[in-house]
């Protein structure tokens, strides 16, 4: 990261002024800082415009508000730096629609479908999809007129914009160690709600709570269910990986040992899976 982070106030604000005039033109002032203070928490090089600015509805205050939020570019950076990001799918696309929204007429893909691949201990390339719908993720206009037709960049690129938001959804599934904040380009046109009072910190200074490690002895008792319900096709192991990455921190060696289940094994009986499977995420014994 640049030493000018870590200098003097008047180089914090020759830097601001670097931002302002070359990757954040037009923001104002504090808006910067915001982008400079959360690269300063995050450890990130602001040269390298890992973090938007994004205009955001404020319901409770009546006036848009500059939010600081990740890019896309920041999670594939974070992958490839993992060492085991094996790449990413071509953008596949549902059917086209043609409809006005908000007196704006739009052609868009009803859905996009995206696939990052993940290199496991094991040697194996697991594949994380992630498909998400144009209607539920598109920028709205908004503002104080509650427009519902699609902002300028969604208007001019309805296919990229929705093959980022799929890119972004399924890159938190195949790295969710990465954390979980929705990239600019799936929160520009949203809403918020908070009063003009209230402090939003960034999301860098938020830090998320270390989940536990995944107890070997839970871990193991609960293999045995979940090849049950790989092997009768109730669930997948990147299924398996992401739901338990939610609660607890797995070791490399218990992803692979997941992926591992839906190599064919002998399963004695069926039992009643379903409960039995629900309870082990939940972290009761069995």
């Amino acid at each position: 990261m640049s030493n000018a982070l870590t200098t003097t106030k008047q180089s914090d604000q020759e830097l601001i002024a670097v931002l302002q005039s070359s990757l954040y033109p037009g923001a104002n002032i504090g808006s910067v800082q915001m982008v400079l203070n959360y690269c300063v928490a995050a450890g990130l090089d602001p040269m390298q415009k890992p973090v938007h600015i994004v205009p955001i509805w404020d319901a409770k205050a009546k006036q848009m508000r500059d939010v600081v939020m990740p890019g896309i570019g920041l999670y594939r950076t974070q992958a490839a730096r993992s060492g085991n990001y094996a790449g990413v799918s071509d953008a596949e696309y549902g059917a086209d629609v043609t409809e006005k929204l908000g007196g704006v007429e739009i052609t868009y893909p009803t859905w996009c479908r995206v696939a990052v691949k993940r290199l496991l201990p094991n040697g194996q390339v697991a594949e994380f999809s992630a498909t998400e719908r144009w209607k539920e993720n598109y920028a709205v206009k908004g503002g104080q007129e509650k427009s519902i037709a699609p902002n300028a960049m969604w208007q001019k690129r309805p296919y990229a914009q929705l093959a980022k938001c799929a890119e972004a959804q399924a890159l938190r599934k195949a790295f969710p160690e990465f954390g979980s904040a929705a990239t600019a380009d799936e929160m520009e046109g949203k809403e918020i709600n908070m009063g003009a009072a209230e402090v939003v910190a960034p999301a860098a200074d938020r830090k998320p709570a270390e989940l536990p490690p995944y107890n070997a002895d839970d871990f193991a008792k609960n293999l045995d269910l979940w090849r049950a319900a790989i092997t009768s096709g109730k669930a997948k192991p990147e299924q398996l990986v992401t739901r338990s990455s939610t609660k607890y921190t797995l070791t490399d060696d218990q992803i692979a040992a997941i992926y591992d289940l839906a190599k064919p094994a002998h399963v004695d009986g069926d039992g009643v899976i379903d409960a039995d499977f629900v309870k082990s995420f939940e972290g009761a014994e069995q």
